[in-house]
């Protein structure tokens, strides 16, 4: 039933023997052309754009369908993953997005994109090997090392018949800062997604997005030596208690770091007033 709500426009079992990449030539008889599709931006980043505009905008916005339908597909059926967010980008967050960046219509990778969320750090490393095994021409955009106004994800961008699908993979908690800022911009003011606004409310996003990044540093790391110690024969026992014990206070930072995530969503509205105010209490 799932698999069935995914492809809404193409059925898997007629691509899912059909190799993927950029040089495969679009299906579509009657395509728009690039300068076609590049002059409408400019008139979408302008504001200046007709009904015949945003028809021609829904058309190439449907020529992503297809390629969307396949990628999903594969992720189901070969890496079991549950593929959330949304098809398409919505006609403002495009325009938003030219205005912001230097950018041609052309030329904006997530038109269709979609969302993983996986466990932990550890997870999210194995998804994106899985990913770049399933799919023959991709590119991963790492957001851990560079955030982005405190955002942290990593991005794999995948080319399908000749489109791109973007494809975010996000930590449990990755995913609730995300949230926190999309609440805050909604909420308080737009700019606050892309570094504006409130200067204390940008202060908590960064300082939130550090903790985030920083804990799951740590349980990443410790993890692994766990792993390694816990092999070698002859483990101390006393030694064992000890990473029992530091396990657990991994563990304790992580739910106490939810849990504040998940009070300030719940709160978002609190800090209209300013930022400031809710922190001092």
């Amino acid at each position: 039933m799932y698999l069935q709500r995914v492809y809404t426009t193409v059925e898997f079992v007629q691509h899912q023997n059909k190799p993927l990449g950029a040089k495969i030539q679009n299906v579509a008889t009657n395509e728009i052309s690039k300068t076609q599709i590049d002059r409408l931006g400019e008139r979408l980043k302008k504001g200046d754009i007709s009904d015949n505009d945003l028809r021609l905008l829904d058309k190439y916005r449907h020529s992503f369908s297809e390629p969307y339908g396949i990628v999903a597909g594969r992720i189901c059926e070969g890496i079991k993953l549950e593929v959330t967010g949304r098809l398409v980008k919505s006609t403002k967050s495009i325009s938003d997005k030219l205005r912001r960046e230097s950018v041609r219509l052309t030329q904006i990778q997530d038109i269709a994109g979609c969302r993983l969320i996986v466990p932990d750090i550890a997870i999210q490393e194995v998804t994106i090997k899985s990913l770049q095994e399933l799919f023959e021409n991709t590119v991963v955009v790492d957001r851990r090392k560079q955030p982005s106004h405190g955002y942290r994800a990593v991005h794999v961008i995948v080319y399908c018949l000749g489109k791109t699908v973007e494809i975010q993979i996000r930590t449990s908690l990755q995913h609730l800062w995300a949230e926190l800022s999309e609440k805050f911009s909604d909420v308080v003011d737009p700019a606050i997604k892309y570094g504006g606004g409130d200067k204390a409310i940008q202060d908590v996003l960064s300082k939130t997005s550090a903790s985030v990044a920083v804990l799951e540093l740590l349980e990443y790391e410790f993890s692994k030596v766990t792993t390694q110690l816990s092999l070698q024969e002859g483990f101390p026992d006393q030694r064992k208690r000890s990473l029992v014990n530091q396990q657990e206070k991994v563990n304790e930072a992580r739910e106490t770091t939810f849990q504040t995530l998940h009070w300030m969503i719940d709160n978002v509205s609190a800090f209209k007033g300013g930022a400031s105010n809710v922190i001092s209490d």
